[in-house]
This record gives structure tokens, C-alpha cells and sequence, in this order.
């Protein structure tokens, strides 16, 4: 067998390679299968496919975590505004609450004393002097209020009417200093007029050293003034200073006058004092007229 030149072999090598490959393809098409060149095909893209697959899934990732992200911000955004809703709510209720109390232990203190005249009065303003202690209430002259009724709370004295107008009026509480209020000790029935400070406290007046007067102990109006009823509260000794001739006594109010939201005026001072009438007893009846005797004729 003669032997092929070197420089011939390449080109019987294809040669060989192609009819291979025809051979191949031949019995594929004949066979209608395409499995080689589907698994070359599919061999050489499969990278790219990959590549490509991976590629969308991040962004489909990212897109998707963005939406999510934007959710999550709409959601976080609602749920802030739903509790500061919340939050007001609550205030605005805790507020009621205490409105109520407060309503309530008027009603209270109105009911137990249903006998007396008292008007209910709401505080609409304070002084815009601070050397002056006075609030405004939204009851007047319509309704029957006057200059110096007193002014009370549940609690205690709070002060007097200053000024009435048609609608509104003026009062001066006990605390400031053109203001007092006759007092006594409740424990032994010592008479002195507490005066205002201008400040929280008040101060008990002329109480001679020899006196002896103990922190704690209750002070009481006195009815002295004909403003107040007496034996109502007034305040607190909070302590006692020595002095001369007088002792210095600070008192702490029993009314919270630093938050007064609701008082009471008291109309009239005289249906405070009730005093039962004893009833006259009856005359005593006639004796009955005998009958006159009939003349003889």
C-alpha cells in the first residue's frame, strides 16, 4: 500500500473528519433526531443561559426588594400615624376622665347641699398681671352673681367675686395680696384672718407668740367676714416661724388654685346658716259660748 505524503496528510485528515460528519448528520436527519446538534447547541449556550438566568433573577430580586422596601416604608408611615392618632386619643380621653372627676365631685358637693344656692362656674381666663391673682369665670350679673360673693371649690375657699359683668366676672383668690379671709384654728378655735402672700402660700395674722399653733394643723373659715360659711376649708399650717409680737404661720391652700378649672359661687351667705324655726304655739281655742237662756215671757 503506497504511502501518503506528509504534506498530504492534513488534507486527508479533514477529509476523514467531514465525511464523518456527513455520515453523522445523515443517519440524524435519517433518524429525525437532532441530538448532537442539540447538545452542542445546548453545550455552547448554556453558560450564556446561565449567565442571563442569574442575571435576571437579581434584577428581578432587586426589583421585587424595592417594591418591598417602598411597602414596607407605606406601611411604617401608616402605623406612625395610626399611633400618634392613638397617642391624641388617649390624651384626649385621660382629659375627659379628669373633666369628669372634677364634674362629678361638683355634682357631689352641689347634691349634699342642695338647700343652698350655689352656682356652678366654669374659668375662662387668668390675669395677665403677675403681681395680681385673679381668673375670669363665664357667669355675670344674668346670672345672679355679685360683687364679694364667695368662691369655693369642693376641696376649699378659693375666693371672692371682684367684679361681676353681664356675662362674665372677675374673681381675686385668696392668695393675692390685697385678698384674706377670716379664719381659725379647727383643733382649738384660735380667730385670726388669713391673708394672701402673692405667692402659693398664705399666712396667718396676729397670732400672739404665747399661742401655740403646730404644722398640720387645719385652719377653717370663721364666718366672720360674711363672706364665707364657717367651718369650711381654708388650708394647712405648713409651718410655724417665731416672731415678735406675732408668730409667722404659712398655710398651704386646701383649693388647687394653681389649676382651678371649675368653681362654685356661693349666692347667698344667709341660706348657709340654716336655723330650723321653732313654730309658735297655736292660741289656744276659744272656750265655746254657752247658750243664752230664752226670758221668761
Amino acid at each position: 500500500m503506497a504511502a501518503i505524503p506528509s504534506r498530504h496528510r492534513s488534507l486527508v485528515l479533514l477529509a476523514v473528519v467531514v465525511a464523518a460528519q456527513i455520515l453523522l448528520l445523515a443517519v440524524q436527519i435519517r433518524e429525525r433526531h437532532g441530538r448532537l446538534i442539540r447538545v452542542w447547541t445546548i453545550t455552547a449556550l448554556a453558560p450564556f443561559e446561565r449567565a442571563g438566568g442569574w442575571g435576571m433573577d437579581k434584577v428581578r430580586g432587586t426589583w421585587k426588594n424595592y417594591f418591598a422596601l417602598r411597602q414596607a416604608a407605606r406601611e411604617n408611615e401608616e402605623l406612625r400615624r395610626e399611633r400618634d392618632n392613638l397617642k391624641l386619643q388617649i390624651a384626649f380621653l385621660r382629659t375627659r376622665a379628669s373633666e369628669a372627676e372634677r364634674l362629678s365631685a361638683l355634682v357631689n358637693f352641689r347634691q349634699e347641699r342642695s338647700e343652698i344656692p350655689l352656682l356652678p362656674a366654669r374659668v375662662i381666663s387668668t390675669s395677665a398681671d403677675s403681681s395680681s391673682q385673679t381668673v375670669f369665670i363665664d357667669r355675670g350679673e344674668k346670672d345672679g352673681v355679685r360683687t364679694d360673693m364667695g368662691v369655693i371649690t369642693p376641696d376649699g375657699v378659693a375666693g371672692k367675686v371682684l367684679a361681676a359683668y353681664p356675662h362674665i366676672s372677675q374673681v381675686l383668690l385668696i392668695t393675692d395680696k390685697e385678698s384674706g379671709v377670716g379664719a381659725m384654728v379647727a383643733e382649738s378655735r384660735l380667730l385670726s384672718p388669713a391673708s394672701g402672700t402673692g405667692g402659693p402660700l398664705l399666712s396667718l395674722k396676729y397670732i400672739a407668740e404665747d399661742e401655740k399653733v403646730s404644722a398640720g394643723e387645719h385652719i377653717v373659715t370663721s364666718g366672720m367676714d360674711r363672706i364665707f360659711p364657717k367651718d369650711f376649708p381654708v388650708g394647712t399650717v405648713l409651718d410655724v416661724q417665731p416672731g415678735t409680737p406675732f408668730l409667722q404661720v404659712r398655710i398651704q391652700p386646701a383649693a388647687h388654685l394653681n389649676r382651678l378649672e371649675e368653681v362654685i359661687v356661693l349666692l347667698s351667705l344667709s341660706s348657709l346658716d340654716i336655723k330650723k324655726e321653732i313654730p309658735a304655739p297655736a292660741a289656744p281655742a276659744a272656750p265655746p259660748k254657752k247658750p243664752a237662756k230664752s226670758e221668761k215671757p
